[in-house]
This record gives structure tokens, C-alpha cells and sequence, in this order.
């Protein structure tokens, strides 16, 4: 089979166009990561100077907080409270995604369920976990069933909220198209719905990590001698603000780390989406 000049021009122009597009996009990302170091250094640069001319008991810098964070894990202190927390946070987010996702399905579907629910939703997604943290401890007790039951009533609401707005926004005119095909009800959840629904679900996970994290720490706050949290009150109440600050830069390093992977899994489970792509 002969290829016309014309082709090869035309696949040349693509082979180009495509170049050209990586290299653009490489050169954002290297400008992405370069923004990124410099305002870390910047940030670090200015705690560092404020860290230096503040009292020692109230504050410290990053070099003391560095120092501090090496002694603990030497010791196997930090390793011993963060596996405490990583545990109580890794069940409480299982059992909110296995609550969550179905119920806001559930609510999108079905006006009675939504109606009776609806209230009680807001209602517990507008209140503030440490409202609640009190009375859960006096039913639950001090161990890691309560600390749990904080971390699900965090998070699980986030994607009951978002899974329902997913289900409720898909398009009608795919719908109409589906059902004109004669769609059953499988073909139609797994071609048309759950393609749609993903990404919201996907941005339900990303604020219920966030929220899973403060309910973490929030119930190690209240309950027992154990987990980041504990640690945070352990140092506080001790006035050695180096060895604070070392959990709670390792709870904002959990947040970036544990954020990028939802990204990351939205990405691939939703690729279409044009909001996941541009982050």
C-alpha cells in the first residue's frame, strides 16, 4: 500500500503537534514544582528568622523542629503514636466509604429516604466534631472504638453529600439517549451513572481525608494516651514546642500525602473529567 505525500505530512504535523504538547506540558510542570520549592523555602526561610527571636518555651524553628523529629524517631516514640493514628484513621475512612457511597446513592435515588435524611445529614455536617467528641467518649468509652466512631461521623457525610449531587447531576440527555437504546438498568448505571458520579465521588473523598485527619486528632485530644494527638497535648502541656510541632508537621505531611493519592485515583478513574485534569 502506497503512503500519498499528504499523508506523511499529516502524520508528521501530529508526531509535532504531539511533541510540542509534552513539551509544553513539561515545562509547566517544572514550573509547577519550581513555584512549589521556592514557597516552601520562602516559608521555611520566614518561620525560621520568626523562630529564632521568639521565646523557646512558646515557639520554635524549624531547625529545632528537625532536630526534635530525629530524636523521636530514634527513640521509636513518633512511630509508636503515628501507627496508633494511621490505624484509627484507615478503619474510620473504610467504614465511612462503605456507609457513605451506598447511602448517597440511596438518597439520590429514593425521595423518601432523602426526606427522612436530608435534615440529619446537614445537620451533622455542619457540627463541629469536638461538639460531639464529649458525648461519643461517655457512650463508647476512651479506647480506639470511640476514636473511630469520631473519624467516620468526620468524614462519611462529605461523601454522602457529594455521592448524591453526583447521582442526582447526571446528564438527562445521556439518560434519554440511554433508554432510546433500550439501556437495562445495569447497562445504564455501568455506562452512563457511575461514569458520571465518579468524579464527584472523587472530590467527596479528597474533603472527607481532610476532615478524617482533623477527627483523628480531635478524638486522640479527648480519649486515650495514645496517637499524634496525644502527643500534641503531651508537649504542650510539657512546654516543648519543638517536640509539638514535630506531629503536627507530620498530620499536614499525612493531609498532602493522603490528598495526592485521591487526586491521583480520580485521575484514573475519572480521566474525562477536566476539573482532575487541570490540577
Amino acid at each position: 500500500m502506497t503512503v500519498t505525500t499528504a499523508e506523511r505530512a499529516s502524520v508528521d504535523v501530529a508526531q509535532r503537534s504531539r511533541a510540542l504538547a509534552e513539551a509544553v506540558r513539561r515545562r509547566e510542570r517544572l514550573a509547577e514544582w519550581g513555584i512549589r520549592v521556592g514557597s516552601l523555602i520562602a516559608v521555611l526561610a520566614i518561620w525560621e528568622v520568626y523562630g529564632r527571636r521568639v521565646n523557646k518555651a512558646l515557639f520554635a524553628p524549624p531547625t529545632a523542629v528537625v532536630g526534635a523529629f530525629f530524636e523521636m524517631l530514634g527513640s521509636g516514640e513518633l512511630w509508636s503514636y503515628l501507627r496508633g493514628s494511621l490505624t484509627v484513621l484507615a478503619i474510620g475512612f473504610a467504614i465511612a466509604l462503605l456507609i457513605g457511597i451506598p447511602l448517597g446513592v440511596v438518597m439520590a435515588r429514593s425521595r423518601v429516604v432523602r426526606w427522612a435524611l436530608d435534615w440529619y445529614v446537614d445537620a451533622f455536617n455542619s457540627t463541629p466534631n469536638v461538639a460531639l467528641v464529649p458525648l461519643i467518649t461517655l457512650i463508647f468509652g476512651l479506647d480506639v472504638t470511640a476514636k473511630v466512631i469520631v473519624v467516620v461521623i468526620s468524614s462519611v457525610f462529605s461523601i454522602v453529600v457529594n455521592t448524591e449531587q453526583g447521582v442526582r447531576n447526571v446528564d438527562r440527555r445521556l439518560l434519554e439517549v440511554a433508554h432510546s437504546f433500550r439501556s437495562s438498568e445495569r447497562q445504564l448505571w455501568g455506562d452512563v451513572v457511575i461514569p458520571s458520579v465518579l468524579p464527584y465521588i472523587a472530590a467527596g473523598l479528597r474533603l472527607a481525608v481532610g476532615r478524617a485527619l482533623v477527627g483523628m486528632v480531635v478524638a486522640e485530644f479527648f480519649t486515650s494516651i495514645t496517637g499524634l494527638g496525644y502527643l500534641i497535648m503531651r508537649y504542650n502541656n510539657s512546654f516543648q514546642p519543638d517536640h509539638l510541632l514535630v506531629p503536627v508537621v507530620v498530620v499536614m505531611a499525612l493531609g498532602i500525602v493522603l490528598t495526592s493519592i485521591t487526586r491521583g485515583i480520580e485521575r484514573r478513574i475519572a480521566p474525562w473529567n477536566k476539573a482532575a485534569a487541570e490540577d
